[in-house]
């Protein structure tokens, strides 16, 4: 199924009246999903941020992050199985960069499945590298996360 051409892509800042709509659409896109309370948890708070990507009224798809001292922690990227390939999610990460600019954000990182093709190549796409792994970080089935960057200056390297 492809976009409906009587309604158009709005992608808006998450608002805690969306948590049940984020929550079932997770649900049904992801194995380890957020609860409704989690997702209402994270409009109240100010050191994260969340855009949703509406057709109409529909919620199709959702990101988040969080602000670590600096660094936008990447949660939760969903788009609807239904409306994949589409440029949902490259409009929504690029709106959710934009969000996380305005709460300080330098430098973003995110998880993804190592065997997760299309998103790793989203992510690239987006100026995302590749730094580390996490062996067997994913369950469900069981598979390493690779740990991307997209840095405002490359990382020094620091000896403890």
């Amino acid at each position: 199924m492809t976009m409906r051409a009587a309604e158009t892509l709005t992608v808006r800042r998450f608002r805690r009246e969306d948590a049940p709509a984020v929550a079932a659409l997770e649900a049904a896109c992801l194995v380890e999903a957020w609860s409704e309370r989690a997702y209402e948890k994270l409009a109240e708070d100010g050191n994260s941020v969340g855009v949703v990507a509406l057709l109409g009224r529909e919620v199709v798809g959702f990101c988040s992050l969080t602000n670590v001292s600096g660094e936008g922690e990447i949660y939760n990227v969903a788009t609807a199985l239904e409306h994949r390939g589409q440029g949902i999610a490259t409009a929504m990460l690029e709106e959710l960069l934009r969000q996380g600019e305005v709460l300080g954000v330098l430098d973003y990182t995110l998880e993804v499945r190592a065997g997760n093709a299309v998103a790793i190549h989203l992510y690239e796409k987006l100026g995302f590298l590749g730094e580390g792994v996490r062996p067997r970080f994913y369950q469900s089935p069981a598979e390493d996360a690779l740990i991307m960057w997209k840095r405002s200056s490359p990382a020094i390297p620091t000896t403890f």
